[in-house]
């Protein structure tokens, strides 16, 4: 799937980050969320998934882009 399929709920891609490269979230086309953010090792997840960290504040961008 291509970045360009996703809709972003979070930044501008105009920011400190540049475009792209900060923590993000996106919504498929089937209504399910791609979470972009900093690796983290808090724990080994199984295999095929995998651990990321993104801030509170862009989880809260999120939820008020849905309108929730």
């Amino acid at each position: 799937m291509a970045r360009e399929e996703l809709t972003r709920l979070t930044g501008n891609g105009n920011g400190d980050c540049g475009q792209g490269d900060c923590p993000n979230v996106y919504r498929t086309a089937s209504g399910a969320f791609v979470v972009q953010g900093d690796l983290s090792d808090a724990f080994t997840p199984p295999v095929g998934e995998g651990l990321v960290e993104i801030p509170e504040n862009v989880l809260r961008e999120a939820v008020r882009a849905l309108g929730w």
